[in-house]
């Protein structure tokens, strides 16, 4: 045994397994996270449940079966719920989602097995998804054009009129968004700057006669134009108007629904595999494409994935030029001696100070110094209103530069240590200058050590929520960084995080349970994305280390 011990063997073993059961944790995690985010997209079937009250009385719920547990007979009862003493000690108990918030003060409730007198899911009971109030569950009846019947659920071809009329809605709605967003967005930001524009000239003493009508010239060109444009807007929403679904809900009554704020109907009851795994993929593109709705418990994610990739791109232009610069100089240039070591210590104990404290330092730095000197000399005219003085996505990039700046530090020195300085003399003998030496032979032979870096410094950057709370991610961001209005990179704008998406559906959401969902399934999409950018880092790494491979032998 000790023979055993003294060969190694056992440490080997017990590192290998520390390894594996890490490994496995982490896989188990993962599957875990995604078998709970992607289940969300499934259809579900629809239930029609009649449930006995406290009162004797019994009612109808319709709606989706979320959860379910077992809890103590003791707790249903102290809940108000009287339920026989022979069910036994535990009892199940469903989460439903009923939608329809109109008519409901919560659109979650539990139903306790035993007050269910019956439970039916009807082929036509109908999901119908709304850009306001949530879901709208019920049996669609009905489909009226300006008030007259067009077609009733008993005709044949009441379904194909149902979804001839929901797909031009929802193309109505998407061009009636789009001109909003787009041209009348573009109009609002000229109007702005030309307001800029008014009052810089203004504070310069140039507002002549001749600026001022040229001013007044391009103000009333825009304003016609925007005229135009929103005319032709509440043409789209008249059109967008003109058909009515008429529901039945769960209390039995009719309910008008106007199609021109339905996004998608589905009859899950009656779906078939094939339709299921069809649907299942279109609510993953729409997860991942359209913007949040209703305080981020519905709708996509798209302009938290958007700015997470922006800010991550953007802090990997900053970060990687000035680490590189910063190890080659205390590699290659810098002496040994004791100024030297103390920065080198000072560099690796910056990696492990709280996030959180480079965002107070960013909110400070950054924001109100640098940004407010910034308002003051180049956008006069827009104070008091901030321009770079106000959190936004170029601080919070350079915040996480310098965050994550003594990683790619210490792995670019790294990997300037491990070139065989033969390579470096035998330059020098051929005649080159040491600067040559170090950028045409060094620093690309050190390219995938540089690059590990960055794969490291995007892994926490993308990850990180604390220090962007302070300098510039926030809840809804009503414009993308990127658009058609120049200079089109408009950093200045604050902007949303799937960290800070996940922090607010979790712990801020109004409605807890509608959005326990989302929570896993943000949580699966920034793991993929994270595994995206690293495997597009380690995919250039490879491609640099098999290209220098043979000048390091």
């Amino acid at each position: 045994m000790k023979q055993w011990f003294r060969t190694g063997k056992p440490w080997i073993w017990l590192t290998a397994g520390a390894v594996s059961v890490s490994l496995v944790a982490v896989i188990g995690l993962v599957l875990m996270i995604g078998w709970r985010g992607l289940s969300f997209f499934w259809p579900t079937a629809i239930h029609q449940m009649t449930i006995e009250t406290a009162s004797g009385e019994t009612r109808t719920l319709i709606g989706e079966i979320y959860d379910s547990e077992e809890v103590p007979i003791d707790r249903v009862r102290q809940s108000g719920v009287e339920v026989d003493a022979s069910e036994g000690e535990l009892i199940t108990r469903y989460l439903m989602k009923i939608g329809n918030r109109e008519y409901v003060p919560l659109d979650f409730t539990w139903v306790v097995e035993p007050t269910i007198v019956e439970d039916k899911t009807p082929t036509d009971m109908a999901i119908i998804e709304r850009t306001k109030d949530g879901n709208f569950y019920g049996r669609i009846i009905a489909i009226e054009q300006q008030g007259e019947r067009i077609a009733g659920y008993e005709e044949a071809d009441f379904r194909e009129v149902l979804f001839d009329r929901v797909e031009r809605a929802v193309e109505l709605h998407d061009e009636g968004q789009a001109l909003q967003e787009d041209e009348i967005g573009r109009i609002n930001y000229q109007l702005s700057e030309l307001g800029l524009e008014e009052r810089r000239l203004k504070l310069e003493g140039q507002l002549t006669e001749q600026a001022l009508a040229r001013l007044e010239a391009e103000r009333e060109r825009l304003q016609a134009e925007y005229q135009t444009l929103e005319k032709a807007l509440f043409e789209i929403r008249d059109r967008a108007a003109r058909d009515t679904l008429i529901v039945e809900d769960f209390r039995g009554e009719a309910v008008a629904v106007p199609l021109y704020r339905v996004l998608d109907v589905n009859f899950p009851n009656d779906m078939h595999l094939v339709a299921k795994i069809g649907h299942f993929f279109q609510q993953i593109g729409k997860f991942v494409s359209e913007p949040p709705r209703e305080a981020n418990t519905e709708g996509g994610v798209f302009p938290a994935i958007f700015g997470t990739v922006f800010m991550v791109l953007l802090m990997s232009v900053i970060v990687t030029p000035f680490g590189v610069v910063a190890a080659v100089y205390l590699h290659e240039y810098a002496g040994k001696n004791p100024v030297t070591k103390l920065i080198r210590i000072a560099v690796i104990n910056l990696a492990g100070v709280p996030s959180i404290v480079y965002g107070v330092f960013g909110l400070g730095f950054f924001v109100y110094m640098v940004g407010g000197s910034i308002d003051q000399v180049f956008y006069p005219e827009a104070l008091p209103n901030p321009t770079f003085g106000t959190p936004g996505v170029l601080w919070s990039a350079i915040t996480l530069a310098i965050l994550t700046l003594p990683v790619v530090i210490v792995s670019t020195e790294e990997g300037l240590a491990r070139i065989p300085s033969s390579l470096r003399e035998g330059s020098l003998a051929l005649g080159a200058t040491k600067w040559e030496t170090i950028w045409r032979i060094i620093v690309p032979m050190a390219s995938p050590a540089i690059m590990t870096g960055l794969i490291l410094a995007v892994a926490r950057a993308a990850g990180e929520v604390a220090p962007l709370m302070l300098v510039g991610v926030v809840k809804s961001a009503p414009m993308l960084p990127v658009d058609g209005n120049f200079p089109y990179f408009h950093l200045d704008r604050k902007f949303m995080h799937l960290g800070f998406h996940i922090y607010d559906v979790g712990f801020q959401s109004p409605n807890v349970e509608a959005s326990r969902p989302l929570v896993y399934a943000t949580s699966f999409l920034l793991i993929t994305v994270i595994v995206g950018l690293n495997l597009t880092a380690i995919g250039v790494r490879n491609h640099l280390r098999e290209k220098y491979r043979a000048l390091e032998q």
